[in-house]
């Protein structure tokens, strides 16, 4: 579904990526790992059209997306969930997640998506008058995910979607990332706690300092010395 071969990223003159190749698979969940300043987050903005490669290619459901600007590979059935949730936070949560099927592609389905992120987030039901600003960050990230699969993506990319959230909040967003899986969208996402991380994904792969440094099973990465090394030291 997704492939992505020899991406490099720079901001101006100072390189953050090199190298980096990586795939997602219909019905995958991948994680991406990797200490703070890994360039994690950039790998997904370039994914998604908000940065620009310096090289590789992109490319998506068998064409390439790299040069697109966003508005397009929404529409194309990809969406992203930003780090820090980023909803509009004067807005009513109803209308955050109308505007998340703003896209033509999506916009004549929004009546009947809006009903299945209701049924996903119940307390979104329930709020759906309030402003955004007034939810508590795991009904934020709610949320953000329900807006993101306003767009009706197959394929949604997830920044840290467990970050600040408390342990029993964090752990309801692990098995609703599931039940959207289960609905047959693939899932990239970024998560710093190995354990978590790989306790719903496939496959995944390991960043550090801009350079793609392991890839494997969830079961291999768990295994690793080489993760042990990365994210404990020694």
């Amino acid at each position: 579904m997704l492939d992505v071969a020899g991406l490099e990223v720079a901001y101006g003159d100072y390189q953050v990526i090199w190298d980096v190749s990586l795939h997602v698979a219909a019905g995958e969940i991948v994680s991406v790992l990797g200490p703070n300043g890994a360039g994690k987050s950039t790998v997904l903005n370039t994914i998604s059209g908000l940065c620009r490669p310096k090289a590789g290619r992109i490319t998506f459901k068998g064409e390439r997306i790299d040069g697109l600007p966003p508005y397009e590979i929404v529409g194309r059935r990809l969406a992203h969930i930003m780090e820090r949730r980023r909803v509009f936070p004067y807005l009513t949560v109803r209308q955050n997640l109308w505007l998340g099927g703003y896209n033509p592609s999506a916009r004549k389905e929004r009546a009947q998506t809006l009903d299945f992120v209701f049924e996903l987030f119940p307390r979104l039901e329930e709020r759906e008058s309030q402003l955004a600003h007034s939810l508590s960050g795991g009904e934020q990230q709610m949320l953000a995910l329900g807006r993101g699969l306003m767009a009706r993506p197959e394929l949604l990319l997830v920044d840290e979607p467990l970050l600040g959230l408390a342990p029993a909040v964090a752990a309801d967003m692990m098995r609703i990332l599931r039940q959207i899986n289960e609905t047959g969208v693939s899932i990239l996402f970024i998560e710093q706690n190995v354990q978590t991380a790989l306790s719903i994904a496939d496959r995944g792969y390991v960043l550090e300092g801009g350079h793609l440094v392991l890839d494997g099973t969830a079961e291999e990465l768990l295994a690793s010395a080489d993760v042990k090394r990365i994210f404990l030291g020694g």
